[in-house]
């Protein structure tokens, strides 16, 4: 056996689970926290910048930080069933995470509003998909309701394990650092994730006065309903992870943001899109590109002088990878060229 078993053996003294939990696990966790100078440079520089890669989580995005303990907690009480209202990402990893267990599982997404890497990965892991005829939003009030009438666990987002699990991303920032960043950055969707890093920051501050960083959140400009005041009835953006039009941690992701001395914000598709190519090819990361919504953010905070980073240590978390969404990519790129299999005609393109 591996000296390392998951989250729940490494932190799990730290995380309000019940006694009955169990520990189900894919190694989720201790992803990589990567200098990005290159791209500090890009927005002004004089501050160093680091990438939370949480795209090389098992599924692939950090919703399996909170699933390894939402699960677990499931299958230590006898539930056979998870069930999740989802825009891409949770489904592939309740699905996976469901299949670790032993357990079935039933996903719940908005029609023609999935990304294929992700859908594909529900499949894979062999849940049961159910597309609706309605939103995010809708999907989730669904699940709600059949969880309150049948013995099936709901692995969302306000289920509080998940917050538990995913609150040890910033235990893993602190640790690496032997700090805290001065500056969160991070994509706002349904809210649990910055709900659960601010709790995280600040369980660690209690135990070890690290301080607290400040966090700048993130949404998409057609599906930022925290920026607005209000739910967003049909969201729409290119960054589908984050196309939520009524957040169900809404009220603790602003009370985060309030409590940081940081913000919340919103970013156009054109400014997220432009951030995913820039990471890729300036730091060789590439995301899904509601990821890059933090980090898009940030930019534009400092470029219109609302945010001053000279100086200062900023971490932005990059929650899932780019093939999660590879059809951003694939469906503007141009055809490559076709060459005859000679030297010279190689030589021609390439040393023009």
């Amino acid at each position: 056996m591996p000296s390392y078993a998951g989250l729940l053996a490494k932190y799990g003294h730290l995380l309000d689970l019940p006694a009955h939990t169990s520990r189900v696990t894919l190694l989720e966790g201790s992803t990589p926290l990567i200098p990005a100078p290159k791209l500090a440079s890009a927005m002004g520089g004089g501050f160093e910048l680091f990438i939370k890669y949480e795209g090389l989580n098992p599924t692939g995005s950090f919703k399996d930080r909170g699933m390894t303990a939402a699960v677990s907690e499931a299958q230590g009480r006898g539930a056979k069933t998870v069930i999740c209202a989802s825009t891409g990402n949770t489904a592939a990893s309740a699905a996976a995470y469901a299949a670790r267990a032993g357990m079935k599982a039933i996903v719940l997404i908005p029609q023609g509003k999935v990304a294929a890497g992700k859908l594909a990965g529900a499949v894979a892991y062999g849940a049961q998909v159910i597309q609706i005829d309605g939103s995010f939003d809708d999907a989730l009030t669904m699940v709600v309701a059949i969880t309150n009438k049948h013995p099936i666990a709901l692995v969302n987002s306000i289920n509080p394990y998940r917050i538990e699990g995913q609150k040890t991303s910033a235990f893993e920032i602190c640790d690496e650092l032997e700090s805290v960043p001065d500056w969160l950055c991070l994509p706002v969707g349904n809210a649990g994730n910055i709900t659960s890093y601010w709790a995280g920051f600040k369980q660690y501050d209690e135990l070890k006065s690290t301080g607290l960083p400040q966090v700048l959140g993130v949404q998409a400009a057609g599906s930022a309903p925290l920026v607005l005041g209000h739910p967003v009835e049909k969201p729409e953006t290119v960054a589908t992870a984050i196309r939520i039009g009524a957040p169900a941690r809404g009220e603790q992701a602003l009370q985060a943001a309030e409590e940081s001395r940081g913000q919340i914000i919103a970013a156009t598709d054109e400014n997220i899109l432009d951030m995913q190519k820039m990471l890729a090819q300036l730091e060789g990361i590439w995301v899904e590109p509601a990821s890059a919504a933090g980090l898009a953010g940030l930019a534009l905070e400092i470029a219109n002088g609302k945010l001053n980073p000279k100086g200062k240590r900023i971490v932005a978390i990059c929650t899932g990878h780019g093939l999660k969404d590879p059809d951003i990519v694939t469906k503007s790129m141009q055809k490559p060229v076709v060459v005859e299999p000679e030297l010279g005609a190689l030589e021609e393109i390439i040393l023009k």
